[in-house]
């Protein structure tokens, strides 16, 4: 990089700072633009992911590079995406709702220094002890599996360090109302670990995990690339240096801490799944990344696309009016978000528990990766599945504690969530099978079910203190009983004609299925009345009509 092209010497231009979002997030438009960028990166993880089955399908060296990916993606997760959205958005986009634009600025560059600082230390450090923290995540590793993932952790290490940055470039945008952008940015990183696969031209499993591991850093520096431009566009110039005594810094830093414990506490109960994987017969922790591949798809989409999109805004209330008024404009936008998600959500989670082993088969059967592991994926979907909608609302309602300023409530009850699935999922996975007769393999649905007992838990605990805070909403349970009765019978078709359409292979089997469910869903709640259908509608005769 030239010193012409530092982004702190480039010459002065008038910032365009917006004070507010640029798309309607009341109408949902605001989760679109995120929806729209979270399927398309998702589409092209789903592509990465038949790419990588193809060349490992659930091999032990497919076990080493998704056990190696969760060490370094613990700062990702922890510094990045969520305890960043959780303490830095609200903070700035309260400086936008009040005009105090050289307050945001100087807020942003502040929090990019000190991430900067935090995650190169993390990243060396990771990388030079990088044996034991394998031995503490993939304790039944040995031999060669052992070396491969280790090696593999080492080359993650940098590029999940860039990945906290581009969380960062997202938290920007996310405030001024340019979501589609951050979201799709991933296509990027998943399109350079594609072809990084393909350049190994089929060599041994070894290779190709290698070569999925130095395309994930290339990603990397491509995802801060896409999202760059529309960052200088919204801040114009930035230091990137901070000052002890910025009270919206401390701030941050303050909100920072639980909420790095919270998302802390979570990576504990990934990290403790795993370490339960690695003990499980070979090819667990690839079958259940694959399963968790799908398993993400509808909460990215739905869950994270409304509680990102909603979070700028439900920050920006708290500033605006009286005490009622904050209070009431908060439970009108959690639950239109409630609406929508619950629309999205139950339909995806009826799905992936009735067809999760054909949707399997579609995605990844192809090369090592055969039709008994497609029906393996399926069952470990199965047991995830049943704690989708918990999972997905409650970063809804994370997104509500959040925006007020507090990050504790949510820190206690995931402290709470992770006791639980750790405890129930330890005995589900390594015991269970074995008392009641089922062969070990079995371990995995049910320790995915575990973490579906310990969701609802976390869920129904966030609900209350909701209500306690007065900023509850009421739940139209006929409506939600009528979505579930209504994807049952979808479903059900569905399952109904695989018998019919399976010899047309997998692929297609997955998509007639599909189309199936969302034909019979959509047409029923359409002619229902709900109003999250009819928003659609209209907007598809809208964009018709132009």
């Amino acid at each position: 990089m030239e010193a012409s092209d530092h982004p702190c010497l480039l010459p002065p231009r008038t910032p365009t700072l917006h004070t507010g979002p640029e798309t309607s997030s009341r109408g949902g438009g605001a989760a679109v633009l995120v929806g729209s960028g979270v399927f398309l990166s998702r589409v092209a993880g789903l592509i990465r992911q038949r790419v990588f089955a193809h060349y490992l399908g659930l091999s032990g060296e497919g076990d080493a590079f998704a056990a190696a990916f969760r060490i370094p993606n613990v700062l990702q997760n922890l510094f990045g995406e969520g305890a960043l959205s959780a303490s830095f958005i609200p903070a700035y986009a309260k400086l936008l709702a009040t005009g105090d634009e050289e307050g945001a600025r100087r807020l942003a560059g502040g929090v990019a220094a000190l991430l900067a600082l935090v995650t190169s230390v993390l990243v060396v450090g990771g990388m030079a002890i990088a044996p034991w923290l394998l031995s503490v995540i993939a304790p039944g590793f040995s031999g060669e599996r052992r070396a491969l993932a280790i090696t593999l952790v080492r080359i993650l290490f940098p590029g999940t360090g860039l990945l906290v940055m581009a969380a960062w470039c997202l938290g920007i945008l996310n405030s001024h109302g340019r979501f589609f952008r951050s979201y799709v940015a991933p296509v990027a990183w998943n399109a350079a670990i594609i072809v990084a696969l393909l350049c190994c031209h089929g060599e041994n499993a070894s290779t190709a995990a290698m070569s999925a591991a130095w395309g994930a850093v290339i990603g990397s520096v491509l995802q801060i690339a896409v999202q760059w431009p529309a960052v200088r566009s919204v801040t114009g110039r930035l230091h990137f240096r901070f000052a002890r005594r910025d009270s919206s810094l401390g701030l941050v830093i303050r909100n920072f801490i639980p909420a790095l414990m919270s998302r802390g506490v979570i990576q504990i109960s990934a990290y403790v799944d795993t370490v339960i994987a690695t003990l499980l017969p070979i090819g667990a922790v690839i079958a259940i990344t694959n399963a968790q591949t799908l398993y993400i798809l509808p909460v990215s989409l739905f869950g994270i696309a409304i509680a990102a999109s909603e979070l700028p805004a439900l920050s920006a209330t708290t500033v605006v009016g009286s005490v009622d008024q904050r209070r009431v404009a908060l439970q009108s936008r959690l639950a239109d978000g409630w609406e929508r998600l619950t629309y999205f959500i139950i339909p995806s989670m009826v799905a992936l528990i009735g067809l999760g082993g054909v949707l399997a088969a579609a995605l990844f059967q192809t090369g090592a990766f055969g039709a008994a592991d497609a029906a393996y994926v399926g069952r470990i979907l199965f047991g995830a599945s049943i704690g989708l909608l918990p999972s997905a609302a409650g970063r809804l309602w994370s997104t509500a504690f959040y925006a007020v300023g507090d990050t504790r409530t949510p820190l206690r009850f995931a402290v709470v969530r992770v006791s639980i699935g750790t405890a129930v999922g330890t005995v589900a996975a390594l015991f269970l099978p074995g008392w009641l007769g089922m062969p070990p393999v079995w371990g995995a649905p049910f320790l995915m079910g575990a973490g579906a007992v310990a969701a609802w838990t976390e869920f129904f605990l966030l609900s209350r203190e909701l209500r306690k805070q007065s900023y509850g909403i009421r739940w139209r349970l006929t409506t939600q009983l009528a979505l579930l009765i209504t994807a049952v019978i979808a479903v059900g078709v569905a399952r109904m004609s695989v018998f019919l359409i399976a010899p047309s292979g997998p692929v297609v089997a997955g998509g007639i299925v599909v189309g199936i469910v969302v034909v019979i869903y959509g047409g029923a709640t359409t002619l229902g009345g709900h109003p999250t259908a009819r928003a659609m509608v209209g907007r598809i005769r809208s964009g018709l009509g132009r």
